[in-house]
């Protein structure tokens, strides 16, 4: 059982997760372990079974999600996707909110995420976080995950033990929207440093050096990362399964990035290159190759 439910069991809520991807799978099994009942929903039914037999309770809908808990996450692959699971038929408005918070982990535009949280606060009075997270499935395994949220202050604190048993770091940096434009800043680096290391990499190839031995030789250096220690050795040996994500989803948040930075006269040079060598690697890998695979776009027979 989690720290905060053996110190007060009074105050645990039952909580909620929709959207079981590479994510949330493994951030909900984090939170069965942990001792809290959850209760969960997905779009294909395939994803419940492994959860189901591991504790979790299967709803019949969304709002039924809703209807059960106190705390409701969800990890969806974009706005769109979170939208019909807000608004859709027998969405999560349908279902009484007040008293309610909704958390999202999805990475969506931060006037989308500011949208939503309006509009659902006006149908049933819902409360809204603002969470996107970084550390890749990785970290979602093994709870390191960086969290960055936006919302009130009281809700970051009732969903700080929640999160945290799926974190290791919940940061709020602001109002609902600074979650989402934090994560922005994530990817600025993240996707500049995909392109970086994709380029040192095959510069080490075609020169007839050990690109394996990269981050072992540069640990401690300047130059050292977790992107380095983690992609390097994926690039070089075409680790691709399970993938750290999908390139369709870097390219999503290198466009969104084009698009606030555009709204906020930002120069963006290092992440509008990085957005168009991705949309490069869409075409030549497909849009759910592992964004690793950007490394091929510089191979003689891609």
């Amino acid at each position: 059982m989690a720290e905060s439910s053996r110190t007060n069991p009074q105050s645990v809520e039952r909580l909620g997760y929709i959207g079981l991807g590479l994510m949330g799978t493994p951030m909900t099994r984090r939170l069965l372990n942990a001792g809290y009942e959850v209760t969960v929903w997905n779009r294909s039914h395939g994803k419940l079974a492994p959860l189901i037999e591991a504790g979790a309770k299967r709803a019949a809908a969304p709002r039924d999600v809703l209807a059960t808990a106190g705390i409701v996450f969800t990890c969806l692959t974009d706005a769109a996707a979170v939208e019909e699971v807000i608004f859709g038929p027998e969405g999560l408005a349908a279902a009484p909110g007040a008293g309610k918070l909704v958390v999202d982990f999805s990475s969506i535009h931060p006037d989308s995420a500011r949208d939503l949280a309006s509009r659902l606060k006006a149908a049933n009075g819902a409360g809204w976080i603002d969470a996107p997270v970084s550390g890749g499935t990785k970290g979602a395994e093994e709870g390191t995950l960086a969290i960055m949220a936006g919302g009130e202050a009281d809700d970051i604190e009732r969903a700080r033990p929640y999160v945290l048993a799926m974190a290791r770091r919940f940061t709020h940096m602001g109002p609902i929207g600074a979650g989402q434009t934090t994560k922005l800043c994530n990817q600025v680096i993240v996707g500049c440093a995909m392109a970086v290391l994709a380029e040192a990499t095959r510069l080490a190839v075609n020169a007839g050096i050990d690109a394996n031995r990269l981050p072992e030789a540069l640990a401690g250096g300047f130059a050292d990362s977790i992107p380095l220690q983690i992609f390097v050795p994926r690039m070089v040996q075409e680790i691709h399964s399970p993938p750290l994500g999908h390139i369709a989803t870097m390219l999503k948040d290198l466009d969104t990035i084009a698009d606030v930075a555009q709204a906020t006269s930002t120069p963006v040079p290092m992440a509008t290159l990085a957005g168009q060598l991705f949309r490069l690697a869409k075409a030549a890998r497909g849009a759910e190759a592992d964004a690793i695979e950007i490394y091929k776009l510089s191979a003689a027979n891609r």
